[in-house]
């Protein structure tokens, strides 16, 4: 039979079955086996099959072994770092960091499948109880960010809010300041009540790590706390750009959003606490996770702390 012909004469390539194609041959293969072991015809079973008796024979020959078993304790290590576990992505480079292994993403979502481990898909739930906007009760300021969340450099850009974590016996308030460069949370509150001594507090601690000659951005939506006399004579005072997100558009801070999403899913989703000490102290606990061990994609696998010590040398 004369071989196919494509452009130019030249034989076509024949296309090799990929992953899935081999899981599917391999099911087949333990399917005409088990059927086998009942009496059934060989003959009859691979033509039902649709099996050569050559792929059938040597799927039984090679049967599917665990994928990089040598690494399967450093993954569940890794995953096990926060209460709820962590990505693949998260996994697969920490291994490439920590231990220096030549590993693929999907490798590494593929072992831990194979172990039974995953990360919960995030889901839109009462992640954004919390609501600080009343209204133009202060000094508004135009949107300096305008979505745009990159920059190349710590201290830069950056960005706070208040998210609410509900528990028996009450409500705990975040405010963090989150660097879009670095990917840092540089300084952050958390108070039973989100007042403004919750937010003096955060600045204390901000302006305490803020490098003398930097002069931020430091985008916010509208709510009450960012228009009030304490907060914005203080910003202008350090020389802090203050940009507000226009009213009603949470995409407008949506970077530092996406930090509550994360903190949610690794850290809260699911648990509770006795009291607010003991949660107050495992959301630090998390914190520092998240700025001294927790790498991140976009900064090319490095940590918050790691990028930014880079930063500062160069």
């Amino acid at each position: 039979m004369p071989k196919a012909r494509g452009r130019g004469g030249l034989p076509k390539k024949i296309a090799r079955p990929g992953r899935e194609g081999r899981a599917l041959t391999r099911a087949r293969a333990e399917a005409v086996a088990a059927l086998r072991a009942e009496g059934h015809s060989p003959r009859h079973l691979l033509e039902c099959s649709g099996l050569r008796r050559s792929t059938y024979y040597y799927a039984l020959a090679h049967p599917a072994g665990p994928t990089r078993p040598e690494l399967r304790g450093a993954v569940a290590e890794i995953f096990s770092r926060t209460a709820n576990g962590c990505g693949h992505r998260q996994v697969a480079m920490c291994l490439r960091a920590e231990l220096g292994e030549r590993i693929a993403d999907k490798t590494v979502l593929k072992v831990m499948r194979e172990m039974g481990v995953r990360c919960g898909i995030r889901r839109e739930t009462d992640y954004h109880r919390y609501n600080s906007y009343r209204g133009v009760v202060g000094e508004t300021f135009e949107n300096a960010i305008g979505r745009d969340f990159s920059a190349g450099a710590p201290w830069q850009k950056m960005g706070t809010d208040v998210t609410e974590f509900r528990q028996p016996w009450g409500k705990a308030y975040f405010a963090p300041v989150y660097d879009f460069g670095s990917k840092e949370i540089v300084a952050w509150s958390t108070s039973t009540s989100p007042n403004m001594d919750q937010q003096e507090l955060l600045l204390d601690r901000l302006l305490e790590r803020m490098p003398g000659d930097a002069r931020p951005v430091l985008h916010s939506d509208m709510g009450w706390q960012y228009q009030h006399p304490r907060w914005t004579e203080r910003l202008r005072a350090a020389g802090i750009t203050q940009s507000m997100s226009r009213k009603g558009n949470c995409i407008d801070n949506g970077a530092t959003g996406q930090v509550f999403g994360h903190i949610k899913d690794e850290f809260f989703r699911g648990r509770t606490w006795p009291d607010f000490e003991s949660f107050k102290a495992d959301l630090d606990a998390y914190v520092v996770h998240w700025n001294t061990r927790r790498r991140q994609v976009k900064l090319r696998g490095l940590t918050p702390e790691e990028f930014r010590s880079q930063s500062l040398a160069a």
